[in-house]
């Protein structure tokens, strides 16, 4: 009888700065987006030599730009290289958040922002037998993950300070690179910013808008080319990754002609989209506690045909429920100090400006719509009423009118 064990290196892995392993495959090497709640719905984070693409089709926002900021942000402040590709690179990570203090602590939980947000004015009673039971929670805060670089915790309020973006140009970990010129030319400077994959330090590549009116006039052809030559280089590149956002008027199907965001999202290992509701006025007043929805269109799976967000998302609704295949729909809002991304759901009864309290005014409020739901019922049923007594009292003068044509008659 033979026994077989399974070999097992006594080597550790090292991993790079602010990265770790994927829960679901210790072969995949995870880096955040900046966003908890974006890195739980990719799996864990965005895998190195894999790719982001963020859509955001509503012109009157800027939400797809604020995710590549978090983007950049995240990997200036946990030491990685970052190289921005846009028509104006200096302003655009200018305007990246920062935190309050100078100091990035990701200990900072949503709880505490989410209270000085004043989210939390007032305390809602429930009932006894409900005390005991833990909180719904819509969203996955930094508090989940280790008090490590992996994920920061920044404020929308502030940014980046100027003479650390001059130290990081100088010591060469953030890169500008202009797109105004040829696009061929640029992705071998990108190749270059690469380096080797003997170096320590993860690579971001951040391209907040491909193809916006700063990259001349580009064709679709020219986009798809440019995104797989940026594929082949993060195939190539272990230790780098990227993240693409497209300008609104790019975010549609009559740009590129049939099909044009599903040709477009076949050459990303990641496609999401997100959808401001000020399109739609009417979506704005159903879910005021929202700006928008979170859609996906494909997810990265490297070393594995499965995705691992399959396996260890919470918000998407399957890795907490055994044995289900359906999965949460996704909203976000942007509060004052950040951006979030969480479950979709209904507020409070009677929205969540009327939450009933417990006070005398809300308790008012309650009995005064229940009493106008009451007297709505009984004007119906007076109304039922009033028109049987009707109907009756014209029968009832029809049988009389008879009777009296019939003794005329008969006297005649």
């Amino acid at each position: 009888m033979s026994t077989f064990k399974r070999k097992s290196s006594s080597k550790s892995v090292g991993l790079l700065a602010a990265t770790r392993a994927s829960p679901f495959s210790s072969s995949t090497i995870l880096t955040s987006s900046g966003i908890a709640s974006l890195d739980d719905i990719l799996g864990g984070g965005l895998p190195l030599s894999c790719s982001l693409l963020v859509i955001a089709p509503d012109t009157h926002s800027s939400y797809g730009e604020l995710v590549q900021k978090y983007f950049v942000s995240q990997g200036l402040a946990s030491g990685q290289k970052v190289c921005v590709i846009d028509s104006n690179p200096r302003q655009f990570v200018s305007e990246c958040m920062w935190s309050s203090n100078g100091v990035l602590s990701p200990s900072v939980t949503t709880e505490v922002e989410d209270k000085e947000d004043g989210n939390e004015t007032t305390k809602v009673e429930i009932a006894w037998r409900y005390e005991h039971l833990k909180p719904f929670q819509t969203t996955v805060s930094a508090s989940k993950f280790p008090a490590d670089d992996f994920c920061r915790a920044f404020d929308l309020t502030y940014r980046v300070p100027r003479h650390f973006l001059d130290q990081a140009i100088q010591s060469s970990q953030l890169v500008l690179l202009d797109a105004s010129g040829d696009w061929t030319r640029l992705i071998d400077l990108v190749a270059e910013s690469l380096g080797t994959s003997q170096d320590a330090v993860p690579v971001r590549i951040c391209i907040p808008l491909l193809g916006s009116p700063g990259w001349g006039d580009p064709h679709p052809k020219d986009v798809l080319q440019f995104v797989y030559s940026l594929r082949t280089l993060l195939r190539r590149c272990p230790h780098a990754c990227a993240s693409v956002g497209l300008p609104p008027y790019m975010s549609a199907d009559r740009w590129g002609g049939p099909g044009w965001l599903n040709k477009l999202s076949w050459l990303f290992d990641a496609s999401v989209t997100i959808a401001g509701f000020s399109v739609d006025p009417a979506l704005s007043l159903r879910f005021p506690s929202y700006h928008g929805s979170f859609n996906i269109r494909a997810l990265p799976a490297p070393h594995s045909l499965l995705s691992a967000s399959d396996k260890t998302s919470t918000l998407r609704g399957i890795a907490t429920v055994p044995g289900s295949s359906g999965e949460n729909n996704i909203a976000f809002k942007c509060t004052r100090k950040r951006l979030v991304f969480e479950t979709h759901h209904l507020d409070a009864e009677g929205g969540v400006g009327e939450r009933r309290t417990g006070t005398a005014e809300g308790e008012r409020a309650g009995s005064n719509s229940r009493g106008l739901a009451g007297l709505e019922v009984e004007l119906e049923g007076e109304r039922a009423m009033e028109a049987a007594a009707a109907a009756e009292r014209i029968r009832t003068e029809s049988l009389t009118k008879r009777k009296q044509v019939r003794f005329r008659g008969d006297l005649i």
